[in-house]
């Protein structure tokens, strides 16, 4: 193997390589959410399916059985990537909502791993190599149509990427991010001729390694802004401890509300960092995601909403969004009611409607008929 070649095996087989070790990683050691679950699915299919091409480009003289893995490990990439999206999109109040999702999702995945084993029990690769050419394009066919459906999925979000006022969040870059990476494999696999399986390994490591890039400074920014926290709260701790020393009225020690001229400060940095980067479009914001946006603590935060703003930060959040779904009802007569939903934050039509009824005792619907001129 000359040199050019082992250069091009090194590449591909460390991107395929990684991706296995981060396919166990999101498996056995993340969160254990579905979408980590899934996002693990979908790493290992695809590496399962690039170390087939890997093997093949460099050996063509390796088991049809390893071919045969590798292209069935292909009828699973759109289905995980897919499910993927779907999971990771979910705010809490959706899970808690479609609990019958997860088992609807998992029976799906075993339906087609069933049928994937019928197939390869009956119809080996190695004496059937006709038939598996007709076969492998009705594979890269329903890769496809998954990839659609995950399209869809993020329709909202591919907007965001074309709208110079609306900016997506963390999670939503990272969705993003893996559904370009899947579908830039899937085009290299099928619109390459033979050298195909190497470009699609190489593909893969390419986007193995923005991705790898990307989550690097994510941690960094994190790692630095939370040191930052950490400052903070160590300057907070010693004008505390200064306080305690000095003698209070007892009257203090029972009024929990955060000093008003304090309070008033925070509650403009914080419309002021919601109305800048209007956070409240991302379904997915928690409170410690806000906390660190303002650098303070989420005890803090959230101390500040429940006792001097009288509100959960659910409801404080959900306002905002209700208050920017009214200005696109009145204003704007492009977007469906449904549409207004996702681009102000909300995951479903249902829970859209439900909140706004409750804050405004309106349905979106009447709301417009009545207030638009």
């Amino acid at each position: 193997m000359g040199l050019e070649k082992q250069i091009l095996f090194f590449f591909s087989a460390l991107g395929a390589f990684n991706g296995f070790l981060l396919a166990a990683y999101f498996v056995f050691f993340s969160k254990k959410k579905n979408s980590d679950y899934f996002l693990g699915g979908l790493l290992f299919v695809i590496s399962v399916r690039i170390t087939k091409s890997i093997f093949l480009f460099f050996n063509d003289k390796i088991f049809d059985i390893f071919i045969q893995i590798g292209l069935s490990a292909c009828l699973l990439i759109g289905v995980f990537l897919d499910f993927y999206i779907k999971a990771s999109s979910d705010s809490d109040s959706e899970k808690a909502e479609n609990k019958n999702k997860s088992t609807y999702w998992w029976i799906h995945v075993l339906l087609w791993l069933i049928c994937i084993s019928i197939f390869n029990y009956f119809y080996s690769y190695s004496e059937n190599r006709l038939l598996w050419n007709y076969f492998v394009k009705m594979i890269y066919l329903q890769w496809f149509v998954y990839i659609l459906l995950s399209a869809w999925e993020l329709r909202n979000e591919l907007k965001k990427l074309f709208t110079k006022n609306t900016k997506l969040s963390e999670s939503q870059i990272w969705q993003v991010n893996i559904f370009f990476g899947v579908l830039c494999i899937w085009t290299a696999y099928v619109f390459g001729s033979y050298a195909s399986y190497i470009v699609g390994a190489l593909s893969f490591s390419f986007v193995f390694y923005i991705l790898g890039l990307f989550w690097f400074l994510k941690r960094s920014n994190s790692t630095e802004v939370k040191n930052k926290i950490s400052k903070d709260q160590q300057l907070h701790n010693l004008e505390s401890n200064k306080e305690k020393a000095a003698p209070k009225p007892i009257e203090k020690y029972a009024n929990k509300k955060i000093d008003e001229q304090e309070a008033n400060q925070l509650k403009t940095r914080i419309e002021r960092i919601i109305a800048e980067e209007e956070l409240f479009r991302d379904p997915n914001l928690k409170l410690p995601d806000l906390a660190e946006k303002i650098n303070v603590l989420p005890h803090y935060l959230s101390q500040f909403l429940n006792d001097n703003l009288n509100k959960s930060f659910p409801l404080y959040i959900n306002e905002h969004r209700i208050e920017a779904a009214k200005k696109l009802l009145l204003l704007n007569d492009s977007y469906t009611l449904e549409a207004i939903g996702y681009e102000c934050g909300f995951n479903s039509k249902s829970t859209f409607f439900s909140t706004f009824k409750k804050i405004t005792n309106y349905t979106p619907a009447s709301y417009k008929k009545k207030y638009k001129k």
